[in-house]
Order: C-alpha cells, then structure tokens, then sequence
C-alpha cells in the first residue's frame, strides 16, 4: 500500500500539488492523469523514490517492491535482452550475478562456498530458476522473437526496445507498478495483451496514458492531479469525465444561485433598512446575507485548445491514385504493390505492425521520400497539409513563436496570428518564446495552429496525439469529426480511429488490407481476421 501524507512538489515558484494525502490500496489499477505539466511523472518518482518532495512524505509498506517502466531506451545497450528483462527484480539479478561471479573464481574457496550457500537458499525462494524462463515468456507475448532473446539491447529497434523495458517492468510480480505511457510503440494485439495482464494483475498499478481506452479498460479508479491538488474517483475515465464534470456544473449552478439569492436580499436591504416598520425584517435578512458564501471555484490547470480545420480552396471527387508502390529500406521491404483511390471527405485510417511502414507511406505522399516503384498521383484541385511523425526539422530555428507561425501564413497582421496562437493555449508573451525550447506538447500545438492557417482540403496525420494531454487529444478528436474534408492519418489512439475513420487500409511488407469499416467492425470482421493472421504469419516468419 501506498500513503501519501501533506506531500507537496514545487519546482521554483511553480506549485504542482501541494499538501495532498492520498491512498493506493492493492488490487487496484490508478490512473492518473491531468494536464502536460501537472505533475503526473513527478508523482511516479516521488513515489519511486527518483525525486524528493518539498515536504510531506511517502510511505510504502514494509518489504514491497516497485517496478518502474523506463524511458531511457538506450540505459541497457550493453546488455541482453533476457538479462534486461530479469533486471527489473534488482534483488534476484544481484543474486544471480554475485553467485556466478563467485562460481568463476579461479581461487574458489570455503568461504566463497557459504556465501554460494546461501544465495542458492535466496535463489531458489526468488524463483530463479524460472526466472529466463519467465522473462522469455514475457518477450514472446510482447512480440519480441526467441531469436532475438540473447542478443543486445543495442541491436533492437526503437519499438523493440519500448517492449522490453515494459517487459523488465513487468518481470516478477512486483508489489507495486508504476507505469508512465505504456501503450506507446505497441501494437493493437500486444496493447490488448497488456490491458489484459493489468487487468488480472492483483498488486497495486499506477498507470499514466493518454490512450482513453486502454484507461477504460483497465482502471478501477482515477487519480487527477488538478486545482494543485489529487483528487481520487472510483471507476474509470469515462466515469471520471462524466463526474467530474457533474461536480463542476453542480458548483457553478449552486454559485449562481447563491449569487442570486444574495441580491435579493441585497435589493430588500437597501429597500427597507430605513423604514422602521420594516427594520426587523432588513435585520433578518442583512443576517441571512452575512451566512451565505460562494464556494471557491479555483482555476483548472485543463484548457481544451480550441482546434478547428476549414479548408479555402474546394475539393474535386478524386483525391488521390496509388498503383503499385513498392519501398524497401536498407534491403528490407516495408510496401509491397500497394494501390488504393482515395475520395473527396474520405477519412481513412492506415495501421501497421511496424510504424515505419506507416511513416515511409506519408513521407512518399507527402514528396518527402521517394517509392522504389510504383506511382502516385493527387487530383488537381488536391491541397495538402502534412503532419509529420517526427516534426524537430520544423523548430530548429531561433525564431519566437509569432514570428514561426508568421513564416506559414499570408495575412501577416499580429491580432490574426495571436487569433490563432491563443487558440492554441499561447496567450500574451508566450508568443515571444523561442520555438527552439519548446516542449513536444506546444510544438504539436504550433503545427496545428500552421495547419489550420494552411486551410488545405487534404490533411495527413502521423501519430498527431503524441506528446498531448487527454484535453488536447479530444480537441484534435472533435476537430477532424467536424472537418469535411479528406483526411490520411495513423495513430495508436482506438478512440481517435473509432470515431473518426470510416475507412481502414493495414500495410505490411507481405500486402494490404482494405476495407471501408469504422475501426471495431473491422478488428472483428471473419474475413479481415483471416487476411491478418495470412500477413502477420509472414510477418512473423521473416522476423
């Protein structure tokens, strides 16, 4: 069990919380969640003992241990895979390292031999013997092949590296699990395998995610950090986004009419308070005045961007041709012959297992690459926007923010940009930071801000809800619901693909699906199930 007592965080003049005494109780999965910048990472190590507090402190039962999910995925390049994974029970990769080290002394002696002794006696109640065996386990229901199992960290892709950190976190039951952005790099089965495991996992999970799903589906309680406070719901985030914002109606509609009541008497004071008739009457209610108080409503660390995607220059019905692109990078092939015609007010969702795949696509579509074979061809009254996976190119420059959006736009008129900047959260002087130190959060705001300029009739989106709080990603949501124009995107948000695409094209190096489906009819389609399991299995094999 976790206890927080009068915990509080300040890092300078800033307050992310301050005095909060919470609980997390075992058998429970926490998520928690608020605004970029509130304090959700803090928290994770404060309580994982990486960061001190101001003051209050944390307690942890007696004899508990904490796994952390790590997001350093270049701290064990050095070292094995499979050792990796069994690090994450530090205690059980100490044993083994001490006993094997004792084991190759040339010089081994009686002494050696009781130390030897009794680490076997620890080993064997830490269940060391099962312990590759287990994180082998892990690896292969991460995706990780048995080939790779004994190789370096170092020789593993981006993706692959994520997995075996969530594995290394996962590894040995540990008493307490603290998770930061899990789902990240992970694929829809492997993300349903983990919701799983959280799901049946019986110790305590602190879990912070901006995927609103995989927070559905696998919290029992909500724990938000707003108003420099922690305020704890049963349920999951559905549950917390409805009462949450039940409560704050509930202020504000008791505020008004307290306020109301409050003029009233107001009003009957100042009528009668001379007339001696009514003079008891005046004292009565001047009494009633002095009881009533509005309840402190303190500001929301949450603002919803307010993103809106219009476009200038009418669209024709055909968008765009592709026939027969083939890619290969570093003589493996990422697309094979794909063809697909794409049509005015289309939105269509294109998912793969790998997300190279996906971004070698748009960079091919956007002009940024070149396909190894194959052509593509965009209607003639086609205009396009593109968001791009990794968008750094964009903000290494020394100029402020006004003067970057100013670079993308025809009306040059500071009130028009600052129209557009403040709808993206970027009010008075912080047009005047320099783009150069932005975090990645305000650099996918100021891109927004550089699409909706743009106006285009075709937008293309690569992982657009990385680095965004849950508030930004349902603004982007709401905003490519209403756009009427034809929208190209990828991302590992179920909800954002749910509630947006009504047409899903899958990539693999072995062929493609295509199928005009909202995204659940087509995961559980008999006919797309077979096709990927034929691609995935080639998918595998070449792995």
């Amino acid at each position: 069990m976790i206890t927080t007592e009068k915990l509080t965080v300040r890092f300078g003049s800033q307050t992310l919380f301050e005095n909060v005494n919470i609980k997390f109780t075992p058998g429970n999965c926490y998520g928690l969640i608020g605004a970029n910048g509130s304090g959700k990472s803090t928290l994770l190590k404060v309580i994982a003992g990486d960061i001190e507090p101001t003051s209050g402190e944390v307690h942890i039962s007696k004899g508990q241990r904490i796994a952390v999910l790590k997001q350093n995925h270049f701290e064990f390049d050095n070292f094995k895979v499979i050792d990796t994974v069994i690090m994450g029970h530090k205690r059980l990769y100490d044993v083994m390292k001490e006993r094997d080290e004792l084991y190759s002394k040339p010089d081994f002696n009686d002494e050696d031999g009781i130390k030897v002794a009794h680490l076997e006696t620890e080993f064997a109640e830490l269940d060391g013997w099962q312990a590759e065996a287990m994180a082998a386990s892990l690896l292969s229901e991460l995706g990780i092949p048995d080939e790779f199992h004994y190789s370096l960290m170092s020789e593993l892709s981006g993706s692959e590296k994520v997995r075996v950190l969530l594995a290394q976190a996962l590894f040995g039951n540990p008493d307490i699990l603290l998770l930061d952005e899990p789902t990240n790099h992970l694929d829809i089965n492997t993300i349903a395998w983990l919701e799983e495991f959280l799901i049946n996992f019986q110790n305590t999970v602190i879990v912070v995610s901006h995927d609103r799903k995989f927070l559905d589906n696998v919290c029992t309680h909500i724990a938000d950090i707003d108003y420099k406070n922690i305020q704890l719901y049963t349920g999951n985030y559905t549950f917390w986004s409805q009462a949450s914002q039940l409560i704050q109606k509930q202020k504000e509609e008791q505020n008004r009419k307290t306020e109301e009541k409050m003029e009233e008497l107001k009003a009957f004071i100042a009528r009668f308070s001379a007339n001696a008739s009514k003079a008891k009457q005046a004292t009565s209610r001047k009494n009633m005045l002095d009881k009533l108080s509005l309840e402190e409503i303190k500001p929301s660390s949450r603002q919803y961007p307010r993103i809106r995607f219009t476009y200038t220059k009418p669209p024709g019905r055909d968008v765009l041709t592709v026939k027969n692109l083939n890619k290969s990078i570093d003589s493996e092939q990422v697309i094979k012959s794909l063809s697909f015609e794409l049509y005015q007010g289309e939105k269509v969702a294109f998912i793969a297992k790998d997300p190279l795949i996906t971004t070698t696509l748009f960079d091919i579509l956007s002009g940024k690459t070149q396909p190894d074979s194959g052509e593509y061809k965009w209607g003639v009254t086609a205009t396009r926007s593109y968001f791009p996976l990794d968008n750094n190119c964009f903000f290494e420059n020394d100029l402020t923010i006004m003067q970057w959006l100013a670079q993308y736009s025809l009306d040059q008129h500071v009130n028009y940009l600052r129209g557009y900047l403040g709808r993206m959260l970027f009010s008075g002087e912080d047009a005047d930071k320099k783009v150069k130190v932005l975090s990645g959060g305000e650099k996918v705001r100021c891109l927004f801000a550089k699409m909706m300029i743009e106006a285009a009739n075709v937008m293309i989106f690569d992982e657009p809800t990385n680095h965004l709080d849950l508030e930004a990603i349902t603004a982007l949501n709401n905003a490519l619901i209403d756009y009427s124009g034809t929208i190209l995107f990828t991302s590992q948000d179920y909800r954002l693909i749910q509630t947006v695409a009504d047409r899903i094209i899958e990539v693999s190096p072995f062929g493609y699906i295509n199928m005009r489906n909202k995204y659940d009819e087509y995961l559980t389609n008999p006919t797309v199930i077979k096709k990927r399991q034929e691609l995935y299995k080639n998918f595998a094999e070449k792995k």
